[in-house]
């Protein structure tokens, strides 16, 4: 707790993460479908409005299970880590550069990524 600020709030944005590509140059001109999905990505964020304050957040990101995965196997992994790729901090990444111009200011700030039925990013203040 930073002089004794209290901040206890929780907001759900429904949004599939996107983790932050590795960008050349060329993505100026080049349109990669994956800076494109990134940059669609960052502008739906702030579209919602989407806010990390710069100390003391909870980021969850909730990964979409696949349509493929059976019934019970979606039952079973509801809620589980998410240890695959798209890395924690690269989604981090995403969303910090898509609110901030300078994310520097950011300097606590803890992650998690699981499994869900629906992609979504809680943020929990």
């Amino acid at each position: 707790m930073v002089r004794g600020l209290q901040m206890n709030n929780e907001k759900e944005y429904i949004i599939n993460p996107v983790a932050k590509p590795r960008q050349t140059r060329a993505d100026v001109w080049k349109k990669r479908r994956c800076v494109m999905q990134y940059r669609a990505f960052a502008d739906k964020c702030r579209a919602l409005g989407m806010k990390v304050p710069v100390f003391g957040a909870h980021i969850t990101f909730v990964i979409p299970m696949p349509k493929s995965w059976s019934k019970k196997k979606m039952v079973a992994m509801d809620g589980m880590p998410h240890q695959q790729q798209k890395d924690v901090d690269n989604l981090c990444k995403s969303v910090l550069d898509a609110l901030y111009e300078n994310d520097s200011c950011v300097w606590d700030i803890r992650l998690t990524k699981v499994w869900g039925r629906t992609g979504k990013i809680i943020i929990k203040t």
